[in-house]
């Protein structure tokens, strides 16, 4: 059984002890979308360090059509935040960029362009940008490598969907929050119609390994192996010279 309390006090403590070595004076920043993890990572990190060190950074892509739920996030917590529209540098770089690009290519540039502003804000306000990834997304690589894959902390990223919504229901948020379905807010669709299978089913397959369509444990198979990459360090080229500092 998933004990959800010791497992979001031991994760609370892990917070502090983080900032304790890596910026006793610094606040955590997050980029807040209205969704359950981004929410649950900014409530577990008001609850570490006071709403005082949290900011929250908002960042539409011009009309955001479900913008009230971050504002309501950030209401309820009561922490600082900034609102910091993309649109503008989306275009620029859109027109930039001198071809025609790919669907995927647009599809990824608005995360990684929140992440340029996200750890530009950070680095205005003495901050260490909060990864809000969680273990299903990355199993299936449901993220942006250098978008909002990365980050200086990562509370959630070896917990499960289902344990970060048990997690969220013991933190005093409001109910729409936690359960809100999730969706790319791109193509209409739910993160589960993309996918192709629920998170309650990837879920379980992760923690037991039991999955009972087999065309669906094929998809979750070649989507893990295809996107291990995103969560391993860059392969680097090691010369046979030796250094005189160890690493």
């Amino acid at each position: 059984m998933f004990d959800a309390l010791k497992v979001k006090n031991d994760c609370v403590n892990w917070i502090r002890q983080f900032f304790a070595e890596n910026g006793p004076d610094c606040n955590a920043v997050l980029g807040i979308s209205g969704g359950k993890d981004s929410s649950i990572a900014a409530a577990l990190c008001v609850e570490a360090l006071g709403k005082d060190r949290v900011i929250g950074v908002l960042m539409p892509n011009g009309e955001q059509v479900d913008i009230d739920m971050s504002y309501r996030l950030v209401e309820h917590l009561g922490i600082r935040h900034y609102v910091v529209n993309i649109h503008d540098a989306v275009a620029g770089l859109t027109g930039a960029i001198p071809m025609e690009l790919t669907e995927q290519s647009r599809t990824n540039m608005p995360p990684r362009i929140r992440m340029t502003a996200l750890y530009a804000v950070s680095q205005c306000c003495n901050g260490r940008v909060a990864n809000t990834c969680n273990l299903s997304e990355d199993w299936v690589g449901y993220s942006t490598r250098y978008g909002d894959s990365v980050g200086d902390f990562s509370p959630l990223s070896r917990l499960t969907v289902q344990e970060v919504l048990a997690i969220g229901r013991i933190l005093n948020l409001p109910c729409e929050l936690v359960e809100k379905v999730p969706t790319d807010g791109l193509c209409g669709k739910t993160d589960e119609d993309n996918l192709g299978f629920t998170y309650a089913e990837l879920d379980r397959y992760i923690r037991t390994g039991e999955i009972e369509d087999q065309q669906k444990k094929e998809r979750i198979d070649r989507l893990h192996k295809m996107n291990l990459f995103k969560l391993k360090l860059m392969p680097v080229f090691e010369p046979d010279i030796p250094l005189a500092l160890k690493k």
